[in-house]
């Protein structure tokens, strides 16, 4: 492989035709350009320089090098300044939560990337253990969280708290146990586990979720709410989720006596360096959490 230090040795005699002048430019010592030349006329088994004295000029293979050296070093010089810069507001940053959470910052964050054209915003729904497993495997930048991971890869730091809300149909005004009992459940991935947190703090006859009568079930976040419109039954759901539901008039919120929210982790990978455009969109989704 080409010495690019050689290389580079040679390109600047050849523009300065001056072996003085050439160290003094580069911060060599005069013999210290000869033996670059000379490595890299034995390297190459050709005779680059025809020296006269004190001048020189090039042979015909050293013309044809200098002529393809110059795209080498330009490219070489470009590719360093590239590596080097770390712009803020220019590449894609691939980010992965829960669906509620998503709810939520989506659309801010696509607003962010319409003022930045050269930002790319790649959001991805999941529920906490994929988000985890997409940190560890640097499938993603970084994530969000409503449970602390135990891995020693994932760094877990808490910003911000999320409501647990009980929502039933827009007719129903006071949800006592019987009220719950008779309309049925409304499910969905994290169903249990929210029902578990929210109602067993204020229903002393709670045991489990199975204990409602299922009146549905759907993964898909902005939809979990359809069948509560329609008065099909009712469910618990982070707030996000809620406040984005457009059709508000045909549910009810409730806050129960004993407020119960959900921790909410900014997640990255423990060994890999933030870059400037991961720090902005932390920035902008800190704004809006």
């Amino acid at each position: 492989m080409m010495n690019t230090t050689w290389l580079r040795t040679f390109c600047t005699l050849v523009d300065v035709g001056h072996f003085t002048r050439t160290a003094e430019r580069l911060h060599m010592t005069q013999s210290g350009v000869s033996q670059h030349i000379r490595k890299l006329e034995e390297q190459l088994g050709i005779e680059l320089l025809v020296r006269q004295g004190k001048q020189f000029y090039l042979s015909g293979a050293g013309e044809r090098l200098y002529i393809e050296a110059q795209g080498i070093l330009f490219a070489l010089s470009n590719l360093e300044q590239k590596v080097s810069e770390d712009p803020p507001f220019e590449g894609c940053v691939r980010l992965m939560s829960p669906g509620s959470v998503g709810l939520k910052l989506y659309p801010h964050l696509l607003a962010l990337q319409s003022r930045y054209a050269k930002l790319v915003i790649d959001y991805r729904f999941a529920p906490n253990p994929d988000v985890e497993s997409a940190i560890v495997e640097s499938r993603v930048d970084l994530g969000f969280m409503t449970s602390k991971s135990t891995l020693a890869d994932v760094t877990c730091t808490p910003i911000a708290q999320e409501s647990l809300l009980l929502v039933t149909p827009a007719t129903v005004k006071e949800p006592d146990w019987d009220t719950l009992m008779t309309m049925g459940f409304i499910d969905h991935p994290d169903g249990s586990h929210h029902a578990n947190l929210l109602l067993g703090a204020n229903y002393p006859d709670f045991q489990h979720s199975s204990q409602f009568p299922k009146k549905g079930f759907s993964n898909q976040i902005s939809l979990i709410l359809e069948p509560v419109s329609m008065g099909l039954g009712f469910t618990v759901l982070p707030a996000h989720a809620v406040e984005a539901f457009e059709k508000s008039e045909h549910i009810n919120v409730h806050r129960l006596a004993t407020p119960v929210s959900e921790t909410l982790y900014l997640c990255l990978h423990s060994h890999r360096a933030i870059q400037a455009r991961i720090n902005t969109v932390i920035a902008e989704a800190k704004r809006w959490l």
